[in-house]
């Protein structure tokens, strides 16, 4: 395929220009070799021994409305819990704390949430508190009563990544854990 529009490569992050060959890759529009070379990677990186993977997911009807969330290790635990009035993104946050909170030792939390992973991957956390809890947008940072938790506790263990997962494409862990939110979204209070 030729670009019409100049953009930046989603694998090597260069400058793709107008007329130039790109190809869809995992990670949006890269340039034919960059593309290639991403789709022959491991879909996941492997987790470094001794390392726990954790999946988290949150739910929500409606939103506001009735929500859960859900966390699952691979052939190990799981859990879940239901919040009668919230949103998704309190859901997805609120998932990425109670696995952390429940599972010890270095741990990689794989959530479908830009919202969680972005928050460390892109450092959001710590100009968060450099402004005084106010975004960019120099508005109250949304779900601060979990963030602060969530982070602190990052923080303070030392041990704990976070890596996206594409949602709703089959996946089995992320299926796993968007169930068991929904699952416990429909629970009563």
């Amino acid at each position: 395929m030729i670009a019409k529009y100049a953009t930046s490569c989603g694998t090597c992050k260069g400058r793709i220009a107008p007329g130039e060959n790109i190809s869809k890759s995992g990670t949006g529009w890269a340039h034919d070799a960059c593309g290639a070379t991403a789709l022959a990677q491991p879909i996941a990186p492997e987790v470094p021994h001794g390392t726990t993977e954790v999946y988290t997911d949150g739910a929500c009807r409606g939103n506001p409305g009735p929500g859960g969330w859900g966390w699952a290790v691979p052939d190990g635990p799981q859990g879940s819990g239901h919040d009668p009035a919230t949103t998704n993104q309190r859901m997805e946050v609120r998932a990425a704390l109670e696995a952390i909170r429940a599972i010890a030792g270095p741990l990689v939390v794989v959530s479908d949430s830009t919202y969680v992973v972005n928050c460390f991957k892109n450092n959001w956390w710590s100009g968060w508190r450099a402004r005084g809890w106010v975004n960019t947008a120099k508005k109250p940072v949304a779900n601060r009563d979990l963030w602060e938790p969530l982070i602190d506790l990052v923080e303070a263990r030392g041990d704990v990544t976070f890596r996206w997962v594409k949602g709703h494409s089959g996946h089995p862990m992320n299926d796993l854990v968007d169930q068991l939110a929904v699952e416990a979204s429909h629970q009563e209070a």
